[in-house]
């Protein structure tokens, strides 16, 4: 059996019908994990990334950077220790767009809880995950592989189930019985994190603690529940491509395995995993109505052979039903010298347009929005 390059792998993507291909991978509803499940040895071509952009994805991250840890603990109870977290909040917010938070409230068992949930839903059988397959994501809770697939050149080492959880909360009997009841609870309490990680930031811009809260920023709740299985070519291939987040703000519960890397100061930085913690990034739509105080940072996944990896991204935005809403650069944070960065626009509009242009190159969706 042969086994390529990546120059040479690259060489035979170009040689043969990609869309084909990927019409029979999205038709066979088995996602990732079915090709696994199959035996496969090597990645299929569909998979397999230009060399450009698996650039240093399995080299070790510089040892010199670490993301900043938050310690949420007393922040109710000690003035003196709120105001050091709102300062420790602005700054990760402002360099690395990224923190892990530590002492958030959520119990450790709900964290594992929901990782052997998201593991019990795409470990089941084929049949009972084809049941929610779809692509279409005005739906309130859709199984599929690769929401752009028919956009990017490569696709990506993983499989997901989309599941809106708020401002419309679902019952358990809309969601899949082997992980309705933990996603419900862990998305309770993930919506009560958020509202306090929405006062700390709106405090870390100079505002009163329920701005953003009646901006409406804390209002939707999106899951996305992650699986990269073991891939056998690891370094073909990529989880998750260079991308930036669409919405206000994510709070990432991932598994032990790691592989999630953040790009600060031009170098890729592992986001080592830290027992109990949560990750938080700053999205697309709170870089602009900061105006550019707040940055949402490139960060992506890279592919194993030690895996399966499991992981929630936890998406603040309204996804369904679309709200007419505008957001622009909050009023109190422009001046003369200091004009509007982006022009309004509603969630819909934006995630709509940072969907249709997601090629997984790390292209910002926010410079379409500038003034």
């Amino acid at each position: 059996m042969e086994v390529f390059s990546r120059d040479e792998a690259h060489e035979k993507t170009q040689k043969y019908d990609r869309m084909r291909e990927k019409k029979a991978f999205d038709e066979s509803m088995a996602g990732v994990k079915g090709l696994v499940d199959a035996g496969i040895t090597e990645v299929p071509r569909i998979f397999v990334d230009h060399p450009e952009n698996l650039q240093s994805a399995l080299a070790s991250s510089n040892g010199h950077f670490h993301v900043p840890i938050v310690d949420l603990a007393d922040i109710v109870k000690d003035p003196s220790r709120r105001k050091e977290v709102v300062n420790e909040v602005r700054s990760a917010s402002k360099t690395w767009g990224f923190f892990q938070v530590v002492n958030h409230g959520i119990p450790t068992t709900v964290l594992e809880e929901m990782l052997d949930g998201v593991r019990r839903f795409h470990e089941q059988g084929a049949e009972e995950k084809r049941r929610f397959y779809s692509r279409d994501f005005t739906t309130s809770v859709a199984y599929h592989s690769n929401f752009n697939l028919y956009k990017t050149e490569a696709a990506n080492w993983r499989d997901t189930l989309f599941c809106v959880m708020a401002p419309n909360a679902l019952e358990a009997e809309e969601l899949p019985a082997v992980c309705g009841d933990i996603m419900l609870e862990f998305s309770k309490r993930v919506m009560n994190l958020g509202t306090t990680l929405f006062e700390l930031l709106s405090e870390a811009l100079g505002l009163k603690p329920n701005h953003l809260k009646d901006m409406e920023c804390a209002k939707g709740l999106v899951l996305l529940n992650q699986y990269y299985s073991k891939c056998p070519q690891p370094e073909l291939t990529l989880g998750t491509s260079r991308h930036t987040d669409s919405d206000f703000l994510t709070v990432l519960l991932q598994d032990h395995v790691g592989g999630l890397q953040v790009l600060y100061q031009n170098q890729w930085i592992d986001v080592s995993p830290v027992p109990g913690a949560l990750i938080v990034n700053i999205g697309d739509l709170l870089q602009l109505i900061s105006n550019d105080i707040f940055k949402s940072s490139e960060h992506r996944v890279v592919a194993n052979n030690m895996g399966p990896r499991a992981s929630v991204a936890c998406f603040f935005y309204t996804a369904t039903p679309p709200s007419p809403k505008l957001y622009g650069p909050i009023k109190e944070l422009i001046s003369e010298g200091d004009p509007p960065k982006y022009r309004e626009t509603t969630i819909m509009e934006y995630v709509s347009h940072f969907s249709a242009n997601a090629k997984g190159d790390g292209t910002s969706a926010l410079q379409q929005f500038k003034l």
